[in-house]
């Protein structure tokens, strides 16, 4: 572990034991099997004993609806519609990631200037923190376990961070904003069971970058933030992405006993074709799978997928809770190259023993109402439904 103020104590550590006691015990009361010590797991390919055994394998969706305080529309009202959490709950779905933008709850005038004073940063908005409280009710009601996320932290955010009014990695204004805001959220939380509600620190780290941000400034920054949720929940999972947007593992975190997030949007050449804020110039080649260099030969196929989540792996093996908080693809990938794709990376996934969250439930990578020109759509209570991916997800 690295050092720094608010490193956990032996204590810290022996809860730490007891979280993984509990979260094991708690993945048989979230629909996993346990035989032998191991985890039974569906006879698919590839056939491997799960690497993954510490955190029940969470399946499901992530939500939008505290994603971006600046949209006009839903993922900006901060309200989950419940007909969402019944249908993922009657898919077969137990899991729920939040995105959320920490923007919403806080009392200033933002939404007028549209800038943040670091002064306001502190100021909570009760409204706000009311409408979270009822997510954390609609999903304990119907089965799911919610994991909160800070898509836009104090100090940082994978998209426009030069929004923020300091720097997460070097201002320490904004390292004591992150760990009040999560600390505000412990304390409201406090008696919810770390069964029903995990908390993911931040979403998508950079790469480290001389002069931005280095691994043991990320390292650090995490760990302050988890000495003190557990000052006050010490029994809450928590989990921390991987560097480089949910890519690479952090095995310095390892003595801590948090869980870690892997992103799979791998290749991105393929998962992100003609998204506007990745393919910014419009000009990814249009992706196979395999995916093909110019030249004809092999960029991407699922044996170097098999070597990407190899780390991930081995991170598992040493007994730390992993799971894939998001994937997916855009809706403009050709539908059979994205189906090839993606059934190879919930095979991997599963063989892995990870579980997974799509991004996203409703919009442009859902199930529902995606907007794809090359699949047939079934009605779904007024949405509609990709019935063909929400099949290949149960499968997995």
């Amino acid at each position: 572990m690295l050092s720094h103020p608010g490193s956990a104590s032996s204590s810290s550590q022996q809860s730490a034991l007891s979280r993984r006691k509990f979260l094991k015990t708690a993945a048989v009361a979230g629909g996993v099997a346990w035989i032998g010590g191991m985890r039974a797991e569906p006879a698919a390919p590839p056939k491997l004993a799960p690497a993954q055994t510490v955190l029940p394998r969470w399946r499901g969706f992530n939500l939008c609806n505290f994603y971006q305080a600046f949209d006009r529309g839903e993922r900006g009202l901060g309200h989950v519609v419940e007909d969402d959490l019944r249908w993922m709950r009657d898919w077969g779905f137990n899991f729920v990631r939040l995105p959320m933008d920490y923007w919403l709850w806080v009392d200033s005038d933002w939404r007028q200037t549209r800038k943040l004073n670091p002064d306001d940063v502190g100021k909570f908005q009760e409204s706000t923190l009311a409408k979270i409280d009822r997510t954390v009710e609609l999903c304990r009601k119907h089965g799911l376990h919610l994991s909160l996320n800070f898509h836009r932290a104090p100090g940082y955010c994978v998209n426009q961070p030069e929004r923020e009014p300091f720097v997460l990695w070097k201002d320490r204004a904004a390292e004591d904003a992150f760990v009040q805001h999560w600390e505000v959220f412990a304390r409201r939380y406090r008696e919810v069971p770390t069964s029903a509600l995990s908390f993911n620190l931040l979403n998508e780290a950079p790469a480290p970058r001389a002069g931005y941000m280095s691994r043991e400034d990320y390292a650090r920054v995490m760990q302050r933030a988890t000495a003190r949720i557990r000052e006050i929940s010490a029994e809450r999972l928590i989990i921390v992405d991987g560097l480089s947007c949910g890519y690479t593992t952090l095995p310095e975190l390892a003595s801590t006993g948090v869980a870690q997030s892997v992103h799979a949007y791998t290749p991105s050449g393929l998962s992100h074709y003609r998204a506007s804020w990745a393919d910014r110039k419009g000009d990814y080649p249009l992706p196979t799978w395999p995916l093909k260099n110019k030249d004809g030969s092999i960029n991407w196929d699922r044996a170097r997928l098999e070597t990407w989540l190899r780390p991930w792996a081995a991170l598992a093996r040493q007994g730390i809770g992993v799971h894939c908080g998001e994937c997916g693809c855009y809706n403009k990938t050709p539908y059979a190259v994205f189906a090839a794709w993606f059934e190879d990376v919930l095979q991997l996934l599963t063989g892995h023993g990870i579980g997974y969250a799509l991004w996203e439930f409703r919009g442009s990578f859902g199930v529902l109402d995606s907007g794809r020109t090359d699949t047939p759509y079934e009605d779904w209570h007024g949405h509609k439904l990709d019935r063909r991916l929400l099949t290949l997800l149960q499968k997995y």
